[in-house]
């Protein structure tokens, strides 16, 4: 029953996978997500804002009036079709090494990224590994794959920040790990 104050937004569960609901406006909604590539799960809590499944269709909607509710639908709406979009496609990041002089050695050890001889130091800087993100190296190139995209996007900040070069001239200094394609 749509009044006109009403907002909503509905999203379409595609073939191959299962999308389920559970919980309330007042405690939050646990939305859940299982495809070909996995589950992953989100909880969702903002007032006013109602979320509910019937017949492989997702309504996000609130009776309020206001800016703030109609962005949030809008929020929901992106973190749901992420969820999907995560368990059917994945999400994968490309970055690349660049350096001038001292060439870079990365590798994967347990849940973090060990990169070596960055500006020819002899300290090596670490980048954690963010969940269930997977991380695989060749050459000067690094993909960063996962169901998640904040898992994702954390692991490849993450890289980024490790070789952030403080104290120098960025326009002499131009070495480091940098996101060259995002999904």
């Amino acid at each position: 029953m749509l009044t006109s104050t009403e907002h909503s937004s509905i999203i379409k569960i595609p073939d191959g996978v299962e999308v389920e609901v559970e919980g309330d406006t007042i405690s939050g909604y646990t939305v859940k997500a299982k495809g070909p590539l996995g589950e992953n799960s989100r909880f969702l809590k903002f007032r006013d804002v109602f979320i509910e499944k019937t017949n492989g269709v997702i309504r996000v909607y609130t009776p309020v009036d206001k800016a703030k509710h109609k962005a949030i639908v809008g929020t929901f709406t992106a973190h749901i079709n992420n969820l999907i979009r995560g368990v059917r496609e994945g999400f994968e990041y490309k970055l690349k090494v660049f350096y001038a002089h001292f060439p870079v050695k990365l590798r994967v050890s347990g849940g973090e990224i060990i990169i070596e001889n960055f500006l020819g130091e002899t300290t090596p800087r670490k980048a954690k590994i963010v969940g269930r993100a997977k991380v695989e190296i060749k050459g000067q190139e690094i993909t960063v794959k996962g169901v998640d995209i904040e898992e994702c996007g954390q692991t490849a900040a993450n890289l980024e920040r490790a070789t952030r070069i403080r104290n120098k001239d960025r326009r002499v200094f131009q070495d480091g790990i940098f996101i060259v394609k995002k999904p």
